[in-house]
């Protein structure tokens, strides 16, 4: 995992997103936007793609160049300076490639990498070739990753259903070489949401309440960059994971009821929820 950041206690930290644009607001970009902020960043982007979508479905996918991509990472790092970064929806192998090469020279920060592949409404968000180059290249530089169920099967090659999958799932990302690996159980039925945490020393189980709703859109997006912030923050893993589920799960809670498919989070609940 990387070092810890030496934060200057004056300035909020200072997060960076790799992802792609969502239209409705509820993912992507946009959701770590409202994530950084509320937890307490300022947060900064690099944008891959921008998505037509809505609660339903996405409707087109356009994705930027690999020079436009790293131009923005270069322009953010040159001026503002980064303290963590999240990557998301990368959608291409070109630009997978060329963030990994970009980011590498940035291994002393927080990486949080969240595999996304596929999109809530059953879209693909990240082309078939690219996935080796994101488990070759940019896995071994993510402090943490975080896949749901099918994700981590993706990357692993390994059936993840149940809970002693989880945790082998887990161990074999940290084992192809991320630090540390935040195997999501949403996905997996049951009264409760179980996500395991393995640091390359220790499992560890976090456990919520399971919630019934269909405003689930951007759970993944919302996680990590949370997580980011966490980190970026300079909070100890354990606890950044920690208020990082607490926070999506508070969200889910308050979601605002729109769409008529899988609707947003509610980035926006009151301060007394979570702290």
């Amino acid at each position: 995992m990387a070092e810890a950041v030496a934060l200057d206690p004056s300035r909020p930290c200072r997060v960076l997103s790799v992802a792609g644009s969502d239209s409705g607001g509820g993912a992507g970009i946009q959701a770590d936007i409202k994530t950084i902020e509320r937890l307490g960043g300022f947060a900064m982007t690099a944008v891959t793609a921008v998505t037509a979508q809505n609660t339903r479905q996405v409707t087109a996918v356009w994705e930027l160049s690999p020079a436009a991509v790293v131009a923005q990472i270069q322009a953010v790092v040159a001026d503002l300076g980064v303290d963590g970064i999240k990557c998301g929806m990368l959608a291409s192998e070109p630009v997978v490639r060329a963030v990994a090469q970009e980011l590498a020279g940035l291994s002393h920060l927080p990486l949080v990498l969240d595999p996304v592949m596929v999109a809530k409404s059953g879209a693909r968000l990240l082309a078939a070739e690219a996935e080796a180059a994101l488990r070759d290249l940019l896995l071994p530089l993510a402090s943490v990753v975080t896949p749901n169920l099918a994700e981590a099967a993706a990357l692993t090659g390994l059936p993840v259903e149940t809970a002693a999958d989880q945790e082998r799932a887990a161990r074999a990302l940290v084992e192809m070489g991320a630090g540390a690996a935040l195997v999501k159980g949403g996905h997996r039925s049951g009264l409760t949401v179980d996500d395991l945490l393995w640091d390359g020393h220790e499992a560890i189980w976090f456990s919520a309440p399971r919630q019934h709703t269909a405003h689930t859109h951007g759970t993944g997006c919302t996680l990590s960059a949370a997580l980011a912030t966490g980190l970026a923050q300079g909070m100890p893993l354990r606890l950044a994971v920690d208020r990082a589920i607490r926070y999506v799960q508070a969200a889910i809670a308050h979601a605002p009821g729109l769409g008529q498919g899988h609707g947003p989070l509610g980035h926006q609940l009151g301060r007394e929820v979570l702290f």
